[in-house]
């Protein structure tokens, strides 16, 4: 059963959002983070009144026009509550769905597995002119960049908020493994093209292994900015839990 105190939780994690990241570069702004830390990690899935499960019909319905028309998306994403300072949503994805390596430019974030088993690699990019050696032929036409490829782990719902700022672990890959996943996300401030805060998509320049262990990590690396994944798209559904007011 939901716990008594689910709509004040929500609420409160909303409210520390407001006060963390409405003063990023203030001096108050690590322990209100803390802060914000805490309550996330104290967010579980019956709290937003979520059941384990992937994207639903209705997503299919917001996915967009064709080819994805009528088709179950493999993300879904629904809307809590956004300002100019943050947004606050949750993303459900299918067993095996793939949210593809992307950037937050100068944006700070927070997610939190309300459900099933994430796997996420982080990265940060490089300054312009830190690369020791060109970008391999394989990189087409795209934009390329230097990285440095930080971690590869598993979060699941006993494992601390995965956070990423401007410059640490600002890019990053969302697999779900073993099943269908959810979380809660927080993104200060949200996207926003015409301030430059625009969504761009990344493959990495390497081919697979040559032997049974992946390269060890942290190593710098190349990306290649890409179009989005045809075979990536997120529907919206509607959000079930106890509504913010801000």
């Amino acid at each position: 059963m939901p716990r008594d105190n689910m709509a004040s939780l929500i609420q409160r994690v909303a409210r520390q959002a407001g006060l963390t990241f409405r003063s990023p570069a203030g001096p108050a702004f690590g322990e209100n983070l803390h802060r914000l830390q805490q309550l996330l990690d104290e967010v579980r899935a019956e709290d937003l009144h979520l059941a384990p499960r992937g994207p639903s019909a209705a997503a299919a319905a917001a996915g967009g026009g064709p080819p994805w028309a009528g088709v179950v998306p493999p993300v879904s994403y629904m809307h809590i509550c956004e300002t100019e300072n943050f947004s606050m949503g949750v993303f459900l994805l299918r067993s095996g769905a793939c949210i593809p390596l992307h950037d937050h430019p100068g944006m700070n974030g927070m997610l939190k597995v309300l459900y099933g088993t994430l796997r996420i690699a982080c990265m940060d990019t490089l300054p312009a002119g830190a690369a020791a050696a060109p970008p391999p032929p394989a990189a087409g036409s795209g934009p390329c960049l230097r990285a440095l490829f930080r971690s590869r782990q598993h979060y699941t719902p006993a494992s601390p908020p995965c956070l990423l700022s401007p410059h640490t672990d600002n890019l990053h890959q969302i697999d779900a493994v073993d099943g269908p996943a959810a979380f809660l996300d927080i993104l200060a401030p949200p996207y926003d093209p015409q301030h430059g805060r625009d969504c761009h998509y990344y493959r990495l320049l390497e081919g697979p292994p040559a032997g049974a262990e992946p390269p060890a990590l942290p190593r710098e690396v190349w990306l290649v900015e890409t179009p989005q994944a045809a075979d990536f798209w997120c529907g919206g559904e509607p959000y079930p839990g106890p509504r913010v007011y801000l």
